[in-house]
């Protein structure tokens, strides 16, 4: 049993395993020369040769605990019919929604169109080795859907005049997330993935009253369908503040990754019975080498005796140095013994 496992089924306390979400990105210098070369983001993802070289690339130079697939979790609205494009300092842009050919998409069309990406992972889990896992992950439904029907304006302020007009369309395209999240959730660890990880991370910008439908319950869902198929699942409800605790009370998973506003202390005395992973900044990897490795001692001092996964509250950031990143790992490494 891997590390990761080991933590999340097992709530082994006695090893701290580390990765970092984005830890496949642009602050490699490796990524950007083949970023450079493949322009269109979505045939990048969808090339498995790549995109398992990308997969790889952090785990050749740094010594942790996972591999995370290189891909995005737009890949399924996608796999859904939807044009998806990536426009440089503006994100992803969606082409208007058809209801019709996403509601009548078959398991067999959405399965072919990201067959590449489970091609990706199995050359990918040939490849690993020392028993690291290899971790799959997705966008939870509310989250797509803020990008699916353009919910979120700028400054991370939802259009609430799109969702009260939409509601039952956001009910429709929730049920129909759940079912295509979940096959691909098996299609990933069918060809190799051990591990999944559910992004929602737009749940902070629900307003209370609208969590428990749109957030909690979807969620609950997938960690349903994943234990009884006994798949470990990590779930990253970014920017639930102290909601997390009605999170994780409702939804159950194996494992929660906190976010970077947080308080770790907090998190520490009242999520229990749940391994807990990250927390940490990704900014403070920009800083100097003290400030971060005495940013991680915090971490791992409040969480020492918990089941813990070092990891960040975000993505690591393009422009963190790969030699910081070295330092922090060799750092966790070091405490953990």
């Amino acid at each position: 049993m891997n590390k990761i496992t080991n933590c999340l089924i097992n709530k082994n306390i006695s090893c701290k395993p580390i990765w970092f979400m984005r830890q496949a990105g642009r602050y490699l210098p490796e990524f950007r020369e083949i970023r450079s070369k493949n322009l269109d983001f979505i045939k990048l993802c969808l090339n498995s040769n790549l995109s398992s070289i990308i997969t790889l690339q952090p785990i050749q130079r740094f010594d942790l605990d996972a591999a995370i697939i290189f891909s995005d979790i737009l890949m399924v609205p996608y796999g859904l019919g939807q044009e998806v494009k990536f426009e440089k300092n503006k994100g992803p842009i969606l082409s208007e929604l058809i209801i019709s050919n996403f509601i009548n998409t078959t398991e067999k069309e959405f399965t072919k169109k990201l067959n590449p990406i489970y091609q990706a992972i199995t050359k990918t889990k040939l490849k690993l080795h020392n028993n690291k896992s290899l971790i799959s992950f997705i966008g939870a439904p509310w989250t797509l859907i803020v990008y699916i029907l353009g919910i979120k304006e700028e400054k991370n302020i939802l259009n609430f005049e799109i969702m009260k007009n939409k509601k039952e369309e956001i009910k429709l395209l929730i049920d129909k997330l759940v079912n295509f999240l979940c096959l691909h959730i098996k299609s990933q660890i069918d060809s190799g993935a051990d591990t999944v990880q559910i992004f929602d991370s737009w749940a902070g910008l629900l307003p209370e009253d609208l969590r428990n439908e749109y957030c909690y319950e979807p969620n609950r869902k997938l960690v349903i369908f994943c234990k009884n198929n006994k798949i470990p699942v990590i779930c990253f409800p970014k920017g639930l503040d102290k909601a997390y605790l009605e999170f994780v009370n409702t939804v159950k998973p194996d494992g929660i990754n906190i976010d970077y506003d947080l308080d770790p202390e907090w998190a520490s005395s009242n999520l229990n019975n749940i391994c807990i992973q990250g927390g940490m900044d990704p900014k403070i990897l920009l800083l100097h080498e003290n400030k971060i490795l005495k940013e991680a001692e915090k971490y791992l001092t409040i969480f020492k005796g918990s089941p813990y996964i070092f990891n960040l509250g975000h993505g690591l950031l393009p422009a963190t140095d790969p030699q910081k990143v070295d330092r922090l790992v060799k750092f966790v490494r070091e405490f953990d013994k």
